[in-house]
């Protein structure tokens, strides 16, 4: 990738940016109803001690969602791939928790799970571990047939060829799992807080915007949203990052992930 590649997408921003106040300003759009890049970061400014206290509530039911996802998709993956049986029971069951809508289910679980955080962590969970099942899956049974003869001719038994040879060819495919996962994990802290503040236990990012709503504070409700923006681009990144990180040392090859 050339430079001028990695600087279009900020040149493009910027753009966009300088059109959207330039807008705003000349057709005079109260705040109210659209304000402008400069209302947006003079409302984050003005607030960001608590802006950024909610985002760092947020960002924990992130991180703890994302450790249970990937956990839980690790192994149930490896459940799967151990036994036809359990593919067939697992697997149903993990689509129809996949298509359920969490905004759904979400006042469900916070009213099941008689405590805050664990709550929410739980309806995060729930979002984002589907990718790292799925796409561990796949690397798992997507191992090369002539290297599974090889182990096969050698005596390996079934263990050992699942975590000596099944489980290093699927690195791949369950950090591309991750990284999707991460973002996900964002996504449904953010709606499980949305459903949390609907019923007074006010937390996180999302609760600042509820609250920017009620109050018609909408630059500060922008503020608020471009921090979630800016954080889901920041936590892609990272597990990007990481990906390439650990398929350099481990000498793997590219990611085969899985849509």
């Amino acid at each position: 990738m050339t430079s001028l590649e990695r600087t279009a997408p900020i040149a493009f921003g910027l753009l966009g940016l300088i059109l959207w106040q330039t807008a705003v300003s000349l057709l005079q759009v109260p705040v109210y109803v659209l304000p402008g890049p400069i209302a947006i970061i003079t409302a984050f400014w003005s607030d960001h001690a608590s802006l950024l206290l909610s985002l760092l509530s947020t960002l924990a039911v992130t991180a703890a969602a994302l450790i249970a996802a990937a956990s839980l998709g690790m192994i149930l993956a490896l459940a799967m791939a151990a036994s036809r049986l359990a593919r067939a029971a697992i697997q149903p069951w993990a689509v129809v928790l996949q298509v359920t809508p969490v905004v759904a289910i979400a006042p469900l679980i916070i009213i099941w799970v008689n405590q805050q955080f664990a709550a929410l962590v739980v309806c995060a969970t729930i979002v984002a571990f589907f990718p790292v099942l799925s796409n561990t899956a796949a690397g798992l049974a997507a191992t090369p047939p002539e290297l599974a003869d090889l182990f096969r001719l050698n005596g390996a038994t079934r263990r050992q060829t699942l975590f000596l040879l099944r489980l290093p060819a699927a690195l791949p495919y369950f950090l591309a799992g991750l990284r999707i996962a991460g973002t996900l994990a964002l996504v449904g802290a953010v709606v499980a807080e949305f459903v949390a503040s609907s019923g007074g236990f006010a937390s996180g990012l999302a609760g600042r915007i509820l609250e920017s709503g009620y109050r018609l504070e909408i630059a500060r409700m922008f503020a608020a949203l471009t921090l979630l923006a800016i954080t889901g681009i920041l936590i892609y990144a990272a597990l990007g990052a990481f990906e390439r990180m650990i398929l350099r040392r481990f000498g793997a090859g590219p990611s085969g992930e899985v849509k």
